[in-house]
């Protein structure tokens, strides 16, 4: 079974940063986002690999392509809609079934009605086994190029993760990773300017761009927030306590040496083989702006503190407060 840890997580809370700390040790390789479909990577004729190559470009992701090919999968970045069934399992060729997928996990009960109504697509019973092998297989062509044990996948939602766990032939763990609901609302809040590359010029996957079209009110902004904590608990819930752990994004920032220890020891790699610069490993990773930057500096993002209004925490708290401060944020 190939080893995957899955990073569970409200978007923009800092795990494309985290999978790349943790990617950088010699066991352990990242692709970011596995999902790799449009919704991920947008343009491919534009989105730039983390290396700094057009994505089409990049002789890892050709290579890739021949490993999956030899894995009997065919395999395109593109994936949303192919017949074959990608690695997003939201992307089913059914609208009924996407339908379902789109909401996020609600609990065990709920989650039964879910696997009732998608039980009677009979596309997403012949996809679903194709999906499954595919990202077993992706997993599997990574770790064979990286020469790495552990597959990092940090694509965050819940539901993905709940497919994933069934899938027969990954060992899955997760690393529910938690950042203050303030600073994550103001990624929603506007993304372009913190929750992207710090050049403008590499923003939206290295095309540039102002991501108006995804900018939020502060109140849907704080509600997307608490509903993908909630979202997680619910994941979890259905958990051995020893496949998973939780991680703050703030205490691997200020001390990433013992967070990393401390993750490694979870996953079953050696600690203490963490590179001082995490960007002078080769990595080749889907998602986040943040991996387009040049800088190894971990540096704990707080602009929230100065750039959120009285109003803006007001409404805040009124809509997540409560589970902010659940989660030790006062």
């Amino acid at each position: 079974m190939v080893r995957l840890a899955y990073i569970l997580a409200a978007s923009h809370s800092g795990s494309t940063l985290l999978s790349m700390l943790l990617g950088s040790h010699p066991q352990i390789a990242t692709v970011g986002e596995m999902t790799l479909c449009h919704r991920a990577i947008g343009d491919l004729d534009q989105y730039r690999c983390s290396c700094g190559v057009l994505i089409r470009e990049c002789g890892f992701w050709q290579k890739v392509g021949e490993g999956m090919a030899a894995r009997g999968s065919a395999f395109d970045l593109a994936c949303a809609g192919t017949d074959y069934g990608g690695t997003d399992y939201g992307t089913v060729e059914s609208r009924y079934a996407r339908r379902l997928l789109g909401p996020l996990h609600r609990g065990r009960f709920l989650e039964g009605l879910r696997d009732a109504a998608l039980g009677l697509s009979p596309t997403w019973r012949r996809q679903l086994p194709q999906m499954h092998r595919q990202n077993a297989a992706l997993a599997s062509t990574v770790g064979e190029l990286t020469k790495a044990t552990v597959i990092i996948d940090s694509s965050k939602t819940g539901v993905r993760l709940k497919y994933l766990l069934r899938n027969p032939e990954l060992d899955v763990k997760v690393i529910h990773l938690v950042r203050d609901g303030r600073a994550v609302a103001l990624t929603y809040v506007d993304p372009a300017r913190f929750a992207d590359a710090q050049d403008p010029t590499k923003r939206g996957g290295g095309m540039g761009g102002d991501r108006e079209n995804e900018k939020l009110p502060m109140a849907e902004a704080a509600y997307e927030w608490r509903r993908s904590l909630e979202e997680a608990q619910k994941v979890l819930r259905g958990l051995p306590r020893s496949r998973w752990i939780e991680v703050r994004y703030e205490d691997y920032c200020q001390n990433p040496d013992a967070a990393l220890r401390r993750l490694h020891r979870f996953l079953g790699v050696e600690p203490g083989r963490q590179p001082k610069e995490f960007r002078a490993v080769e990595q080749h990773v889907v998602g986040n702006g943040m991996r387009l930057d040049t800088t190894s500096e971990i540096r704990l993002d707080e602009r929230w503190r100065k750039e959120l209004t009285g109003q803006d925490l007001r409404i805040f708290h009124r809509v997540a407060g409560a589970t902010n401060r659940r989660h030790r944020y006062e």
